[in-house]
């Protein structure tokens, strides 16, 4: 439902790094961060979606680039992120982002497939943060914004790698944010609700599902991927200079 963006002009000009910024939620933030005048990086590794986001950006103040990577591969995440701040002349933001929503019967979890899910969905975002952690303190107020889900709180049989990488998402959170506050960077997490994204839309959520959360909300619509940008917005501004180590909660009033 998410149409209307405020202005954020200290926003203007300064170095965001996007994870998973090719498709879905994270496109929706390249954009949204892209209007507000922003330097944009995405981290992706898909290099086809990747591209046509940034095309999608074309009349953006300055165009948003594009890091091809592997976040599973620290390394590399540490070269794409060293590349992606010479690009955009220093790195102000952080947006974790990047996630991986597999189902999958506790059955049939394998130790590889449950290294694959915390690989994808929890440890890229202190990875990420910390290779970004030069450019972070040279900014004099950086902020890290890592997206959770309301999933973990809702006892979903079928997701058990994908829930514990999103509860683990909010105590790195708390650690960051502690750790971080000296240098005055904020660490804030995004928990988002059910999001119908083309992928739900396409794999998970029928018709059915759908109306059935959204009956369940207080906000009687369903929640769009543009409806995460202004939050991460306000959590990048210095408008939220006083808020760190929470997590704010976008679900259209489930819980």
């Amino acid at each position: 439902m998410g149409s209307g963006q405020a202005c954020f002009p200290d926003l203007n000009d300064t170095g965001v790094l996007i994870t998973g910024g090719a498709s879905g939620i994270g496109a929706a933030l390249v954009k949204g961060f892209a209007a507000q005048g922003c330097r944009v990086a995405i981290l992706d590794i898909d290099a086809k979606a990747g591209a046509a986001t940034v095309a999608g950006c074309a009349e953006a103040k300055h165009t948003p680039v594009l890091e091809v990577v592997d976040l599973r591969d620290a390394a590399a995440t540490r070269t794409a992120v060293e590349r992606a701040a010479e690009r955009l002349g220093g790195i102000k933001t952080v947006v974790n982002n990047a996630a991986w929503d597999d189902r999958r019967d506790i059955e049939a979890v394998t130790p590889d497939y449950w290294d694959m899910s915390l690989g994808i969905n929890l440890r890229p975002a202190f990875f990420v943060t910390q290779a970004a952690l030069p450019w972070l303190k040279l900014s004099g107020s950086g902020a890290v914004i890592n997206f959770s889900s309301v999933a973990f709180m809702m006892n979903l049989p079928d997701m058990p790698a994908y829930l514990t990488a999103k509860a683990g998402i909010i105590g790195l959170t708390k650690g960051l944010a502690g750790k971080l506050g000296p240098d005055n960077i904020r660490v804030n997490a995004i928990l988002p609700g059910m999001v119908l994204t083309e992928r739900q839309k396409q794999l998970w959520v029928s018709d059915e599902a759908a109306e059935a959360h959204k009956a369940r909300q207080c906000l009687k619509f369903s929640l769009t991927a543009e409806d995460m940008v202004g939050p991460c917005l306000f959590l990048a501004s210095s408008i939220s200079g006083a808020v760190s180590a929470q997590s704010l909660i976008v679900d259209g009033g489930y819980f």
